[in-house]
């Protein structure tokens, strides 16, 4: 049992990590970072962003090893119908004055210690 817990700790410290990386990538372009694990009884949202009228909702994949494919490929037809459900409930909760909604994912890999992380505008 100690093993899962240490792998579960690292994969959580994992996904911070590609979390912060994505957030820093953001502001470095401008935006400005309306909230992080947004969540509510029907699931979480990663990362929010917003520059110019637009917002963003970003979810953020990161992994090890591409064994089990590209990080992006981790977003499916569900997850995507779950993120605008979510992204509706976060609106309605937040009253902005968004010109525009989009929807990015952010496919971080780990690799020789490194992230690469490459960032997927309007993904769906």
């Amino acid at each position: 049992m100690g093993n899962h817990q240490t792998a579960s700790h690292r994969r959580r410290a994992l996904g911070t990590r590609g979390e912060d990386a994505t957030a820093a990538r953001y502001e470095a372009d401008g935006y400005e970072v309306l909230d992080r694990n947004w969540r509510c009884r029907d699931g979480e949202l990663d990362l929010i962003v917003t520059r110019g009228g637009v917002v963003v909702f970003c979810e953020v994949k990161t992994r090890s090893s591409d064994r089990f494919g590209a990080p992006v490929e981790a977003v499916t037809r569900d997850k995507r119908r779950r993120i605008r459900r979510l992204a509706a409930r976060w609106l309605g909760e937040h009253p902005h004055t968004a010109r525009e909604l989009r929807f990015d994912v952010a496919s971080v890999m780990l690799r020789n210690g490194r992230l690469e992380l490459d960032l997927i505008e309007a993904a769906f």
